[in-house]
């Protein structure tokens, strides 16, 4: 069988408007652009883990939910545009939603209404991960509780490797923390999560600074990203995530992988759009 590397997680449509500045609370902002753009942690990484691995003879699978409606339909339709292997359910709640606004500088603020995939429990997952076998599982929390411990019993039972995307935070992650490999969050979902099991290898990601890799009572190890021209940051994490767990589905060291995860996420801010500057392959090794 062909490496695997099996995503689990959100598969959304952005509804995205780009203003001057992000609103204070109740203050409208007007003057904006609108756009629409494919998403959801899940369906980012799996896109940023195609895109990393094409030319090779690795695959990548998506497990995850849309609703029956058009939007489901075009999201599912550009995941196999990017040659991802499908096992995605049809369910009878709509397709996931992110709300976001983006200013000037790029930043971003995202509210998610997140229907279908939340709509599926542990079993279905166990199912699908059982009949595709894969080496690798990334799993975020986008997804009902029970679909992220199946994920990450499936590992332990069969030796998988899991990486974990804590995010957004879940009072669920400490439970998930023993099981995982590789645990990748920002600073504050960091902060959020305490003390680690031993071995575990945490791989911090801080934005225009690169990442941090902390193991056990190691000095940290920093990877900084490259200077570029910021115009978009919504999905930058997520194309982290979805390279970082293709070079591990390749076996680099963690510092290789995470240092080509960087630069891939340094590019991807370059363009509007969660996935619309997530690099090739060919660009992340060009840099």
């Amino acid at each position: 069988m062909s490496p695997t590397l099996a995503v689990v997680g959100a598969i959304n449509v952005d509804l995205v408007a780009r203003v001057l500045k992000l609103p204070e609370p109740g203050e409208t902002v007007s003057g904006g652009e609108f756009a629409r753009h494919h998403g959801g942690k899940g369906g980012n990484q799996a896109t940023a883990a195609a895109r990393a691995l094409r030319g090779t003879d690795a695959a990548v699978v998506m497990i995850g939910a849309v609703g029956g409606d058009d939007l489901g339909r075009e999201a599912t339709s550009a995941l196999e545009a990017e040659g991802v292997v499908l096992h995605v359910w049809t369910v009878d709640e709509p397709t996931g939603v992110g709300l976001i606004i983006v200013d000037a500088s790029g930043e971003n603020q995202i509210a998610v209404a997140p229907g279908a995939n939340v709509a599926f429990g542990g079993q279905p997952v166990d199912d699908a991960l059982h009949e595709h076998r894969p080496d690798v599982v990334l799993v975020s929390l986008e997804v009902s509780p029970d679909a992220a411990m199946a994920a990450a019993g499936y590992c332990a039972a069969a030796g998988a490797i899991l990486v974990l995307n804590p995010a957004p935070p879940s009072l669920r992650t400490r439970e998930l923390l023993p099981m995982a490999a590789y645990v990748t969050p920002n600073e504050s979902e960091r902060a959020a999560m305490g003390r680690v099991p031993d071995g575990l290898v945490v791989i911090e990601t801080r934005g225009v600074e690169g990442a941090v890799i902390h193991r056990d009572d190691d000095p940290p190890i920093l990877v900084p990203a490259p200077t570029v021209e910021v115009v978009d940051t919504t999905g930058a994490g997520d194309c982290f995530n979805g390279v970082f767990a293709a070079g591990v589905l390749e076996d680099l060291k963690v510092e290789d992988a995470a240092r080509r995860a960087v630069v891939a996420a340094a590019l991807s801010v370059t363009k509007a759009g969660a996935r619309e500057g997530m690099p090739t392959r060919e660009e992340i090794e060009g840099r």
